[in-house]
């Protein structure tokens, strides 16, 4: 299938049950047993179902098995918030001790997560680029993970994910990939050789900013050493599902952060206009980007389709040409670029990405509100940056209203 019809088919083909054409919400907390051994033996493992919504939920259940088919995944796991899923995908591995190497081109939030990780010994060195060259003197025996997001958000830097795939399984450390900006409609990380993929399911996925959550997809092709992750030796029988199994039966079922079975349909309907919306806001983003760096030279404008960025041979070679869907400009001063956010007509201002409408932010006083000013030059913030994140708005009255708001 062809990606649009994946969306639609892949692993989904309604509620079989009842016929209906998208996936009933089964908005309850518990579910009922026949008796009282059927229940025993759901909760142990050893047989198919449900018992209780925080440990699994057919609406969820639906949600990411489309998914995990999309990324190519063996399985995936749905949280209530990005910043949870992320937090699972490591811990999940990790120990006291343990180190994590990640790009500074970071989200924000993602770099304040990886802070109060160090209150339970889990500590991050960060390179300026993910690539084997600036990782490999960092490497110990201590590392455990490396973490990078495709297209960094809002650095816009761009990974490559084959190359540094390679690299680490050539150290025997596994890859974590965020793909929330570029989506599987830009790139699939798992093709690449990335070991886990996660997505800000509340982004492009979900389309319409109606809900929160992630997505923590495995592709089971990591060899789970016992005796280097122990966290992980008792769940050797599992084979390739050994990451799924922990993560299930563990931090995930005990600490609670499980998606809502509404918040799971309304990501599911998003998905199925994916591709349709990604085409736009992508090619609306660089429409746009052209427009801005063609029509004013008193700003700096950076996104990875531009031949300017020094990410284009990259966004050609590994992501097909399309540089995702955000841009940022530096305005030059802090006030100048307040102005443009309160001068701009149909732009919303707001601290979201993906949604159908065009939305904007200055990240330096928001989303990285809590980070240094080395971290925030370090992730391509600083106090004249404004964020775009371009919608599905006809591209003509964007134009126009950039414009208008930069003075004619």
């Amino acid at each position: 299938m062809e990606f649009n019809t994946a969306l639609l088919h892949e692993s989904f083909s309604g509620n079989t049950q009842t016929g209906a054409t998208v996936e009933a919400i089964y908005q309850t907390s518990a579910f009922a047993c026949e008796s009282a051994e059927q229940l025993e033996r759901i909760f142990n493992n050893k047989a198919n179902g449900y018992a209780y919504s925080r440990i699994g939920n057919p609406t969820v259940s639906s949600f990411e098995a489309r998914i995990a088919a999309l990324e190519n995944g063996i399985g995936a796991v749905a949280c209530s918030s990005g910043s949870a899923a992320v937090a699972l995908s490591l811990m999940n591995i990790l120990a006291s001790g343990d180190e994590i190497i990640s790009c500074t081109g970071l989200y924000g939030g993602t770099i304040d997560l990886f802070s109060d990780l160090s209150a339970f010994g889990i500590s991050t060195r960060y390179v300026d680029n993910a690539t084997p060259e600036q990782i490999e003197p960092l490497i110990t025996d201590k590392t455990k993970a490396i973490f990078a997001e495709v297209i960094g958000n809002p650095r816009l830097n761009v990974t490559d994910v084959g190359t540094l795939s390679a690299f680490a399984h050539s150290k025997g450390i596994p890859l974590i990939i965020d793909s929330t900006t570029a989506t599987p409609y830009i790139i699939k990380p798992i093709e690449y050789g990335a070991d886990i993929v996660v997505h800000s399911s509340s982004k492009y996925i979900n389309g319409g900013g109606n809900s929160i959550s992630r997505v923590i997809i495995d592709s089971g092709n990591f060899r789970w050493d016992g005796a280097k992750y122990p966290a992980l030796a008792e769940y050797e029988r599992f084979g390739k599902f050994a990451h799924l199994a922990k993560l299930r039966n563990g931090l995930w079922r005990n600490i609670g952060c499980c998606l809502s079975p509404m918040n799971a349909f309304m990501n599911s309907v998003g998905l199925e206009t994916l591709g349709l919306r990604m085409e736009r806001c992508c090619k609306n983003a660089l429409e746009l980007a052209e427009f801005l760096e063609n029509k004013n030279t008193d700003l700096k404008v950076n996104y990875p389709g531009l031949k300017s960025s020094p990410y284009y041979s990259l966004t050609q070679d590994i992501l097909g040409g399309v540089g995702g869907a955000i841009l940022t400009l530096r305005m030059g001063t802090k006030e100048r670029a307040f102005k443009l956010i309160n001068s701009l007509k149909y732009p919303l201002i707001a601290s979201n990405i993906g949604d159908v409408r065009t939305l904007v932010i200055h990240p330096a006083n928001t989303l990285f509100a809590h980070s240094s000013e080395k971290a925030k030059a370090a992730a391509g913030v600083y106090d004249d940056t404004v964020r775009v994140s371009v919608g599905i708005e006809d591209i003509e009255d964007l134009k126009q209203d950039f414009s208008e708001a930069l003075g004619g």
